[in-house]
């Protein structure tokens, strides 16, 4: 499980670090977790499934994770800028990871929701990622 930390570590250090993305969302704005009354709009690290993904000579690891791009606006555009964002800081990306090899890291899907609640439109980004342990 080392892997998934070291994995959720480097993807949140790729997306802070980037000038756009921080432009967008602002400096506080990628998150762990959903805070109430949130500055909008935010991207916040949602589910995430880890699978042995071993086979018979080679140890790894399979990641499912879904970031949420929450957004307080009108209509989804601005949910949808930053979800492209997001996946081409990502997809394909040569993290470099604590303890762990990153192999592949994909983007697979793209939801988009309004909440009919809060009014709140939430864009879930989903990838694939699999890790080897470091060498």
């Amino acid at each position: 499980m080392t892997a998934a930390n070291a994995l959720l570590a480097a993807i949140h250090a790729r997306l802070s670090g980037d000038a756009v993305l921080t432009g967008l969302v602002g400096r506080d704005g990628i998150r762990d977790r959903w805070l109430a009354r949130a500055h909008m709009p935010c991207i916040v690290f949602g589910e995430m499934e880890t699978r042995n993904y071993s086979t018979s000579t080679e140890e790894a690891e399979e990641h499912l994770l879904t970031l949420e791009i929450w957004s307080g606006a009108e209509g989804r555009k601005e949910a949808v800028e930053i979800a492209g964002r997001v996946c081409a800081l990502l997809d394909d990306a040569a993290l470099r990871l604590d303890g762990a090899v990153l192999v592949s890291l994909r983007h697979r899907d793209l939801r988009i929701r309004r909440e009919s609640k809060s009014k709140l439109f939430c864009a879930e980004v989903r990838f694939r990622a699999v890790t080897e342990p470091a060498s």
